[in-house]
Parts: structure tokens; sequence; C-alpha cells
């Protein structure tokens, strides 16, 4: 099974989807650490979606602007491109398979899709 987690080295939730999907054998791992190399709006969008969350939904608020810049009532296109722009703003990790997408906090909920 294809994974590809959207990961950030220093977040202890990212670093513990991550554990998990390694030690999975069988799971073929893309690791894209997204404060590198963001997702496009596109697929952002695409990943949300999947998930079944709204941009808003997956607002990193700790450590940011997003609630003074208003984005946790913006609307869902605003939201992303400032997620675009500041990579800090999207809640990490999303893990992506073929059994679908999940905003791994609590990582726990990893188990849904591997």
């Amino acid at each position: 099974m294809k994974a590809t987690i959207w990961h950030n080295p220093n977040c202890s939730k990212s670093r513990a989807a991550l554990a998990t999907l390694e030690s999975n054998e069988g799971i073929d791992l893309e690791v894209v650490q997204y404060l590198k190399t963001p997702p496009s709006k596109e697929k952002l969008a695409q990943l949300y979606r999947d998930a079944g969350m709204s941009p808003a939904d997956g607002l990193r608020l700790s450590g940011t602007d997003a609630k003074e810049r208003g984005l946790v009532e913006a609307d869902p296109d605003t939201v992303l491109d400032a997620m675009i722009q500041n990579p800090k703003l999207i809640e990490r990790p999303l893990v992506e398979t073929e059994k679908g997408v999940r905003l791994c906090r609590p990582s726990d909920v990893i188990q849904d899709i591997i």
C-alpha cells in the first residue's frame, strides 16, 4: 500500500504517525516535509475533501496568527490561499493512503487508513 505523510519533524504527533507508518511492513511510504515543499492548493483541497473536513478544520491555530487574521471564519479559498502562502498554517500530520485521508490528531486515527 502507498502512503504519503505531510510531515513536520519538529512535531511529536507527526513523528508518531511517521513511526507507525514506518513500522508497518508493506507500506510504500512517501514523506513530504510540507514546510519545505507545500502541497498545491488543489492537492490540499483534495486532501481535506477526502478527509471529510473543511480547510478551516485543518488550520493550525497554535503558534500561528490564524485567529487574528480571521481565517477560522474565512471562506475555503481564502484559507487554502493562506495555507499555501504560509504552510505553517497547515495542521499536521495529514496522511493519505488508498483507504482515505486523515489528519492524525490524535495519532491513533491513522489506524483507520492503514
